[in-house]
């Protein structure tokens, strides 16, 4: 039986790129040359690359990038996508829990949660993490972010989220958000999706994604050997390290380095 977010990305290319959190993306990279200097020989892993909207604009600005996703179909539209840029990038469906890189790169991106958070269990999670970890060379960053624990503790995530889809598409959400339920034992938002697939398709998917606090977040890296752990709000298409995390902030933006 697929999971929902499985379930979601299976049929869903075109819909996903229209979506007001994929609009960022040239802000985002800038973000993402400023913390690596530049250094176009930096090999770039970009886990749960989807459409490959990140993996793509940095391979045209000239960095090397491999992007890897559980979506056979954002895969496709992806390569289509690079191959009309006319730029290489190497795109691999595999699961961001299990990859097999050992030291090959000098940043890893995670961004628009890219897996991460949407797993069943926290052990899931974690594991992703891992694979992160264990694709940096020593020296090299880690850049992600995920859902910030403190949001729900003072904000509708079901308003915050029905707000921000329909600013963006004019009042006409490709996605809606009903009966969001926020669990404070596990820092787990449960609801019901309804959206449109590519093919016209209407589905209604049950969602469960995990929050976490910077301190989480902190510990969970360091037990893997990263240091200098910073975490930020995240804010679409202008990331920055002078944005200090506030309780209003949707997202939190993560970096880090392997020791």
């Amino acid at each position: 039986m697929k999971q929902w977010y499985e379930a979601l990305f299976e049929n869903y290319a075109d819909g996903y790129e229209n979506e007001h959190f994929t609009q960022g993306t040239p802000g985002e990279c800038d973000f993402i040359e400023r913390e690596i200097g530049s250094d176009k020989s930096i090999r770039i892993l970009d886990i749960g690359c989807g459409t490959g909207r990140h993996s793509i604009e940095l391979a045209r600005r000239g960095y090397e990038v491999v992007g890897v996703d559980l979506s056979e179909c954002m895969l496709a539209k992806a390569r289509r996508k690079a191959e009309q840029a006319g730029v290489s990038v190497r795109f691999i469906h595999a699961d961001a829990r299990e990859l097999t890189f050992d030291k090959e790169f000098g940043l890893a991106i995670m961004l628009c949660e890219g897996g991460f958070s949407l797993m069943e269990t926290d052990e899931m999670n974690y594991a992703i993490l891992q694979s992160a970890a264990r694709a940096l060379v020593p020296g090299g960053k880690f850049i992600f972010t995920c859902l910030n624990g403190l949001f729900p503790l003072f904000h509708s995530v079901k308003e915050f989220m029905d707000k921000a889809a329909a600013e963006a598409e004019q009042g006409k959400p490709n996605t809606s958000y009903d009966g969001q339920r926020f669990d404070l034992m596990t820092f787990r938002e449960s609801g019901e999706i309804k959206m449109t697939d590519d093919s016209g398709q209407e589905k209604e998917l049950l969602c469960n994604e995990r929050y976490y606090v910077p301190s989480e977040i902190t510990w969970q890296l360091k037990s893997l050997g990263l240091r200098d752990v910073e975490i930020f709000g995240s804010k679409l298409g202008a990331y920055s390290r002078q944005d200090q995390l506030q309780t209003s902030d949707y997202e939190m933006l993560v970096v880090s380095r392997k020791a």
